[in-house]
C-alpha cells in the first residue's frame, strides 16, 4: 500500500501515511486516489476528531512524480491535477483537525499538501520549498496562490523564483511551520498538539472558525481552475519535458531567453 491508514492507539487519532519511500513518497495518480481515500475514510469515521498526515521513510513528500506528469497529454494533466486538489481541498474542508508531521524533503506538490493542513509539526531535518520552476513547471497547486497570503507576496516571489529551500527553522519564522522538534520528537509532538485540541476545545466551535478561515484561502485560490488548466497546458510542452528529462538525468539544463511584452 502506497498510502496508509492507521489508528492511534486513542482512537480519536488517525494516522494517514505516505508509503512510497523509494520514491521519495512523490505523488502519483493511483497514490492520490488511495489518499483522497484515505482521508475520506477518517473523515467519514465519527471516532476520530484529528487526522496526522506523514511520510514514511524519513521525508515527507517530493511532489508529482515527474515521470508520470511528462508522459501526459492535456487532458491527462487536468484529471491528475484535480485529482490533487480533491485531495487539498478534503484537507481544507473537514470539520477534523488535521496536522501535517514533517520529517526530510516537503517540496512541490508535498508542500503544498502541507500548506493547505491546520497545523504543522516539522523535524529539524525537514526542508521546504517550491522548486517546480526548476523543471519547468509553476507551483500553481496552491503555492504560488497560499504563499504570500502566508509569508509576504515578496518572499513567496523569492521563494519561487529562486527554488530554494526553507530549513525548518527559517519555516517557522516565516510563519509555514508551528513547531520545529528533533526528528524522533515529531510524531510524538504532532500526537500531541492533536490532544491539545481534541481535549479541550468545541467542535462546533472548531468547525466554525476552521471554515471562517477557510474564506481567506479560498481568495487565494480564485484562479485554481485556471491554474489547473494552464499547469496541464505546461506540462505538454517541449520546454518542459526537455527540462523534466534533464532533471531526471541529472544533466544542466539549456539555457532559454527570458521575454519580454514590448512590442516593437
Amino acid at each position: 500500500m502506497k498510502v496508509k491508514l492507521e489508528r492511534d492507539s486513542d482512537e480519536r487519532i488517525a494516522w494517514v501515511k505516505l508509503n512510497y519511500p523509494e520514491r521519495m513518497n512523490v505523488l502519483h495518480l493511483g497514490m492520490l486516489k488511495d489518499l483522497y481515500s484515505a482521508l475520506t475514510k477518517a473523515d467519514r469515521d465519527d471516532k476520530v476528531s484529528a487526522i496526522i498526515i506523514t511520510g514514511e521513510g524519513g521525508v515527507f513528500s517530493a511532489g508529482a512524480d515527474l515521470r508520470e506528469i511528462m508522459k501526459q497529454d492535456f487532458k491527462e494533466g487536468v484529471r491528475w491535477l484535480k485529482a490533487y486538489w480533491d485531495v487539498l481541498e478534503l484537507v481544507r474542508e473537514t470539520g477534523k483537525l488535521v496536522i501535517a508531521a514533517v520529517k526530510g524533503a516537503c517540496v512541490a506538490g508535498g508542500h503544498e499538501l502541507v500548506i493547505m493542513c491546520d497545523l504543522v509539526v516539522a523535524g529539524k531535518s525537514a526542508r521546504f520549498g517550491q522548486p517546480e520552476i526548476l523543471v519547468g513547471s509553476t507551483a500553481m497547486g496552491g503555492g504560488v496562490q497560499m504563499l504570500p497570503l502566508i509569508i509576504g507576496e515578496k518572499r513567496a516571489r523569492e521563494l519561487v523564483f529562486t527554488a530554494r529551500l526553507l530549513s525548518a527553522e527559517e519555516a517557522y519564522q516565516l510563519g509555514l511551520v508551528n513547531r520545529v522538534v528533533e526528528d524522533e520528537e515529531v510524531e510524538n509532538e504532532a500526537r500531541k498538539l492533536a490532544l491539545e485540541v481534541v481535549d479541550r476545545v468545541s467542535p462546533q466551535a472548531f468547525r466554525v472558525i476552521k471554515s471562517c478561515l477557510k474564506y481567506w484561502t479560498d481568495l487565494a485560490m480564485l484562479n485554481w481552475q485556471l491554474a489547473r488548466d494552464l499547469t496541464a497546458m505546461v506540462w505538454t510542452s517541449e520546454e518542459f519535458r526537455e527540462r523534466g528529462k534533464n532533471f531526471l538525468e541529472k544533466r544542466k539544463p539549456t539555457p532559454r531567453r527570458f521575454l519580454g511584452i514590448t512590442p516593437y
